[in-house]
C-alpha cells in the first residue's frame, strides 16, 4: 500500500485488515506519524526509516536466486532500500552494494563477480543514469533500472535519469518510474520466482 497522501488513522485501518488476514504487509513511503499509529495495532510490524516503509512478514515463497541491488550513490538510499525491502518481504534474497557509481568506474569493476552471481539485478541512480547500461554491459541477466529524482537542475526530477536508462545500448535494461524501488522490487521478485 502507497502511504503517502494517506493520514496515519487511514494507513492503519487499511493495515490491520491486511495483517488480520495473516498476509504480508508493506506499507511504502511511510512517515514516523504512520509508524506510531500502525505499529500500536499490528503485532509485528517494523519500520524500515532509510526505505521509509512499514512491513510485517507472511508467508512467502523463497526466490530461486540472488537478487543483486546497486545504488550509484548514497543520496538513492531511500529508493534503493525500498526495492530491496520489497524484494525481501516476497522472498527474495537480496545482495546489496552501495555507492557504486560510474563517477569512480572502480568501484563498479570491484564488484563484478557479485552482480555476475546474481539472477536479476536493480540498479538505482539519479544525475544522467548511466550505472544500468554499464552494469548490463558486464552480466548477462535481466537488469531493473531505476532511475530517481536526485541530481542538479538539468536532471529535471529525474527525466534525465529516466531517458539515459530508457536509451541504453546495453542489452537487458528495462526501467521503471522514476524512484519506483517498489515496482523494482516486485518485478525482479517474479522474474526471480520465475
Amino acid at each position: 500500500m502507497l502511504g503517502l497522501g494517506k493520514t496515519p488513522d487511514q494507513i492503519t485501518k487499511i493495515a490491520s485488515q491486511i495483517a488480520g488476514r495473516g498476509q504480508p504487509l508493506l506499507v511504502t513511503r511511510a512517515d514516523e506519524a504512520a509508524w506510531n499509529a500502525v505499529r500500536t495495532v499490528v503485532a509485528g510490524a517494523e519500520y524500515h526509516q532509510v526505505a521509509r516503509c512499514i512491513t510485517v512478514k507472511g508467508p512467502a515463497a523463497p526466490g530461486k536466486g540472488t537478487i543483486a541491488l546497486c545504488s550509484a550513490g548514497t543520496s538513492d538510499l531511500p529508493v534503493a532500500e525500498e526495492a530491496a525491502v520489497t524484494a525481501e518481504l516476497l522472498g527474495n534474497t537480496v545482495d546489496r552494494m552501495y555507492d557504486i557509481g560510474v563517477a569512480g568506474i572502480h568501484r563498479v569493476l570491484a564488484h563484478r563477480d557479485r552482480l555476475a552471481s546474481a539472477r536479476v539485478l536493480i540498479v538505482v541512480a539519479g544525475m544522467e543514469g548511466a550505472l544500468p547500461s554499464v552494469v548490463a554491459g558486464m552480466v548477462g541477466v535481466p537488469v531493473i533500472g531505476v532511475p530517481t529524482s536526485v541530481g542538479y537542475g538539468a536532471s529535471f526530477g529525474g527525466v534525465a535519469a529516466l531517458l539515459g536508462m530508457l536509451n541504453s545500448c546495453a542489452n537487458g535494461v528495462s526501467v521503471v518510474n522514476i524512484d519506483n524501488g517498489y515496482g523494482a522490487g516486485c518485478i525482479a521478485s517474479m522474474i526471480n520466482h520465475l
